[in-house]
């Protein structure tokens, strides 16, 4: 770490609480997020320092936001300074935390499951054929396919992708470089060693992963067929990582950060009317809203949830050594058997 970097007793508590959030690897847009949130907060208390914060002068901002946003808002931006002060305490820049009171008192809850829009298969299969760039289609169908987040999808490498087709292994390029796809054609490996600010495959990275163990997901004859035609027309990267999706227009051949995934995203669901600017979670359909889809469509037709974990990253690793060495057995059998044709 920086000798430069500012102390645990910093001017800007907010800024180095923020700082910190992006050494752990939190997206540019849960950093954006807790800022908007803390530096409200600094705004409400005027002149009063956040070291020097009372639990009645959260409380009062926390009353301050009923009315102005829904109750899961409310619940969601005090478990934001919630964390804040925790963190801060627990660094000893602070004496305490300010808001365990408030939290105990507070009759909002964060809202973890929103009743989303409910979007049938056979309505994501007509939005789906309507996507005719080849980047644009491959995304897509790789976000519904494999359940992954976008920060996931963005750190693909070419290395990271097993085919059996003739054509892409006669190709130009390396696919499937992995060792543990060595056995498992046709699949992807998503790692779990992705760090911003940290290099991967010669790559500094600038989106984190978010599993605890590198997971192996199956590709099926539609997926593969996405990345093929995606495959036929992708650009050099300089990247020595050679990463699976990069840009087509501005930054041309450089690997995609999730920022653009979901312009892309948001540009075919406005077209659809499933994208409101101002509408939330359960309303516009987003990257993660195809991990929400994903997970509720697999989950009701296989009735297994330890496969469907497991291919979401969600398992511990007791349960993610048993799916690992039943790969072929019990996660591939299961998820071919059961997923979702998204091509008519």
């Amino acid at each position: 770490m920086s000798s430069a970097r500012a102390s645990p007793d910093p001017d800007d508590p907010v800024g180095y609480f923020l700082e910190d959030l992006t050494y752990h690897g939190k997206t540019d847009r849960t950093r954006a997020a807790y800022e908007r949130v803390l530096r409200r907060f600094e705004a409400f208390l005027d002149d009063v320092d956040p070291e020097a914060a009372t639990h009645r002068d959260c409380m009062a901002f926390v009353h301050s936001l009923r009315g102005d946003v829904a109750d899961s808002t409310v619940a969601t931006y005090a478990a934001y300074l919630h964390r804040f002060y925790g963190y801060m305490t627990e660094l000893k820049a602070f004496d305490g935390n300010p808001m365990t009171l408030v939290m105990e008192e507070m009759d909002e809850t964060v809202d973890k499951d929103p009743a989303r829009r409910d979007v049938s298969v056979s309505a994501m299969r007509s939005f789906v054929a309507g996507i005719r760039h080849p980047l644009h289609r491959a995304l897509v169908v790789t976000l519904l396919k494999t359940g992954m987040r976008v920060g996931e999808l963005c750190n693909l490498d070419l290395r990271d992708l097993s085919v059996s087709d003739p054509d892409l292994l006669n190709a130009a390029y390396s696919l499937g470089g992995r060792p543990a796809l060595s056995e498992r054609p046709d699949s992807i490996f998503v790692t779990a060693e992705a760090t911003v600010g940290e290099e991967l495959n010669g790559e500094m990275r600038t989106a984190a992963n978010k599993r605890k163990r590198g997971t192996v997901i199956p590709v099926d004859d539609e997926l593969r067929r996405a990345l093929k035609a995606w495959l036929a027309v992708r650009p050099d990267s300089p990247s020595p990582a050679e990463p699976l999706f990069v840009g087509t227009a501005e930054g041309w051949g450089e690997r995609l950060e999730p920022q653009a995934v979901r312009h892309v995203v948001e540009r075919h669901a406005r077209e659809e009317g499933w994208y409101r600017t101002g509408g939330g979670a359960d309303e516009n359909v987003t990257p993660h809203y195809f991990r929400h889809f994903f997970t509720t469509h697999l989950r009701d037709r296989t009735g297994d949830r330890g496969v469907v974990k497991y291919l979401r990253g969600d398992v511990a690793d007791d349960v993610i050594d048993t799916y690992t060495h039943n790969w072929g057995d019990q996660v591939r059998e299961v998820y071919e058997a059961n997923v979702y044709r998204l091509f008519a």
